[in-house]
């Protein structure tokens, strides 16, 4: 093969890693997640909200301070019912149960659609908010003379985040972990620094707390009073974004994948808790106001830090106020783990190309990644990573979704309440976060609207167009495909005869030999398609093969990834399909075999196998069906893979023979007529 290709393979090694080997049985578990790594990878999009959702709840109740001790506690108890309700959804659905899976699962396939294009660009607005804000912090730091470059920082960490995610789920989160880690740490001892420091005062925010509300209902009335914690409740709900996260994640965990789950979980719930509430408690003790051109979180920590020794005092400053421009990076790859996951869901139930499904040889979803990074490359570009404007677009969407999902849950547990015994407090508990998800929702939407929601709603509506569109295609397809099944399978028996009775038979009387003429077949699986192109070519070469040998690549896509038993399940599926080619051929008195593999890219792996095929029967063509599909080129390339053409390509260059047998849909439904 040419050297040129030899170094690009070397290169892809170096920055992405060498391909996994599926073949070992403890792949599986290198490359999955246990609790504290999850935590790690899918808590770091809520937990960073602690950087922004408790200042919201404290700017937006226009100086009536005191009441955020309420609006914390209405938090807090939010996230735990969240939470909770995802605990549920993730013991329903074990192999990853998260908006869409639940949405079409439990109310119908059309909403988990909607529910699925509305995570999706939620989670490319995770990425892009993440990255433009984590840009914000850290040039903070920084001369004014630098700010030119925030942007193009911006993409080298978007880029950096692509190529780590593309080395893998495991790796990209191993590198994140520190970041993440100091985060935590230094937060912990600022919350518990002023706890401890004004202890005396603890006690005394639950009567001032009390007081304010009597002052702000005088104030304000009752109505007056509770519409301002409602809304600063509301403007609060980024901290909720990202609880959905481990739901979704679930395939990337480690067996017993729900144990690992439910522990990701509550590590999530608690650190997400102890941040919102401590830090709005904090804000009240250490007398925390708002100054221009800082964060609430940087003021707190300057004050908390102004008595100490001053070179101790500017290096946790400087390590606390970096942690939190780092982990807002670190909370974008919440984004690359399930973005993709959710796209690879849609793709398997035809609402996304199919391409979305499939798998690199380092066992990750490429496509989806690279797609996640490119959405976010031009909604940073647009908005020209302008933190303000991406806010006003975010959190939308993830309510959508929650509120989907709470609902769905809530008529799965009224249907199935005579035969659950527990039915009604799992009701209960998914009731109550349909109700509290729908209030956000709502007020989210009407507050966001004329600043600029309406663009996330748009954008949204447009995908759920695609996919609608998409769907049809793979319909109509489905639908011919499943027509030629049976037609085939109706003709089968009169075929063999005809082709016995032919003339082309004869010479199978005398001994075939390893060096006579072999079609080397390429299938996909025992179908319709597959018998069609077979008796094409019986037809068309009229007996001028006296071997045949049938080769299958069997994907091991986002679907079937699940451990070593699914592949095991999937090499005896394989291996039942072709037998009944081989049984087929054999009947007509030729000499067949079949030869299979499993991988991530069919072309590759039938190069693979060439050899061997070569070394036995040397004069060996290869031959392959391809499926000609009505409507441009282009667009059919998308939707559907022509892998055919990249096998061709390949055996060329070892000088081999590849024929491409065009099936046409139409000409294959009007079999019964030849």
């Amino acid at each position: 093969m040419p050297q040129s290709k030899d170094y690009s393979k070397s290169i892809k090694k170096a920055v992405i890693g060498k391909a996994r080997d599926l073949n070992d049985k403890s792949t599986f578990s290198k490359i999955s997640l246990v609790a504290f790594f999850a935590w790690v990878g899918l808590g770091s999009d809520p937990l960073s909200s602690s950087c922004y959702g408790p200042e919201e709840i404290y700017r937006h109740l226009s100086g009536h301070t005191n009441l955020a001790l309420i609006v914390s506690l209405l938090t807090v108890a939010t996230i735990f019912i969240i939470s909770t309700s995802y605990m549920q959804i993730i013991k329903l659905f074990p192999n990853g149960g998260g908006g869409y899976l639940v949405a079409s699962r439990l109310i119908s396939p059309t909403v988990g659609m909607v529910s699925g294009s509305a995570l999706l660009i939620d989670y490319v607005l995770t990425i892009s908010i993440s990255l433009s804000s984590g840009a914000d912090a850290l040039f903070s730091f920084l001369p004014i003379n630098f700010l030119g470059f925030k942007l193009s920082f911006t993409f080298l960490v978007l880029g950096i985040l692509i190529v780590l995610n593309l080395r893998g789920v495991k790796e990209s989160v191993y590198a994140l972990t520190p970041i993440f880690v100091i985060f935590v740490l230094t937060h912990i001892f600022l919350i518990a620094y002023v706890f401890t420091s004004h202890a005396s005062e603890v006690s005394t925010v639950v009567s001032k707390t009390g007081s304010e509300f009597s002052n702000s209902v005088s104030e304000l009335g009752i109505f007056g009073t509770l519409f301002l914690i409602m809304r600063a409740y509301s403007m609060g709900a980024g901290t909720y974004t990202g609880i959905e996260a481990v739901s979704n994640g679930l395939p990337n965990l480690r067996e017993p994948r729900v144990p690992t789950a439910i522990k990701t979980m509550r590590l999530l719930t608690i650190s997400l808790s102890i941040a919102v509430l401590g830090l709005i408690v904090s804000y009240f003790l250490m007398d925390v106001k708002m100054e221009a051109g800082k964060t609430l979180n940087a003021v707190l920590i300057q004050q908390v830090a102004m008595g100490w020794n001053k070179y101790f005092g500017y290096i946790f400053i400087f390590i606390t106020l970096f942690s939190e421009a780092a982990i807002l990076f670190v909370a974008a790859q919440t984004g690359f783990l399930d973005g993709p996951r959710v796209m690879a869901n849609m793709a398997q139930d035809s609402w996304f190309p199919r391409r979305f499904t499939l798998l690199s040889d380092r066992l990750v979803s490429q496509n989806g990644i690279l797609l996640m990074g490119i959405a976010a490359f031009f909604v940073i570009w647009l908005s020209g990573g302008s933190v303000a404007f991406l806010v006003v677009l975010y959190s939308i969407n993830v309510f959508i979704t929650f509120s989907l999902s709470q609902y769905g849950m809530v008529k799965h547990w009224f249907q199935v309440r005579k035969t659950d015994k527990k039915w009604f407090r799992k009701l209960f508990i998914n009731g109550i976060g349909f109700l509290l998800t729908t209030f956000i929702l709502i007020t989210v939407i009407v507050i966001k609207f004329d600043e600029g929601g309406w663009i996330t709603i748009i954008i949204t509506g447009s995908i759920v167009a695609i996919a609608i569109s998409i769907k049809r295609h793979y319909l109509k397809i489905a639908k011919e495909i499943k027509k030629i099944q049976t037609e085939m399978n109706s003709k089968i028996a009169e075929w063999v005869d005809i082709l016995k009775s032919k003339n082309e038979l004869k010479n199978t009387q005398t001994e075939i030999k390893n060096t006579d003429a072999t079609a080397v077949i390429l299938v996909n699986g025992y179908s319709g398609i597959g018998l069609f192109s077979l008796f094409n070519i019986l037809n068309s070469f009229h007996g001028a093969y006296k071997n045949f040998v049938f080769i299958q690549v069997g994907i091991v896509d986002s679907d079937c990834f699940h451990g070593a038993d699914h592949l095991e399940k999937q090499k005896q599926d394989i291996e039942q399909d072709l037998n009944k080619y081989v049984y087929l051929i054999k009947q007509l008195g030729y000499n067949a075999e079949f030869r299979f593999s499993l991988g991530t890219d069919v072309a590759e792996e039938v190069e693979k196998m060439t050899p061997e095929i070569i070394k036995k029967y040397p004069n060996s063509t290869f031959i392959g069906g391809q499926l000609i599909f009505e409507g441009m080129y282009r667009v059919s390339k998308i939707l559907h893979n022509y892998t055919i053409f990249s096998i061709q390509r390949r055996l060329y260059k070892h000088g081999l023979t590849t024929i491409i047998i065009p099936i046409s849909l139409e000409k294959a439904l009007n079999l019964h007529h030849n």
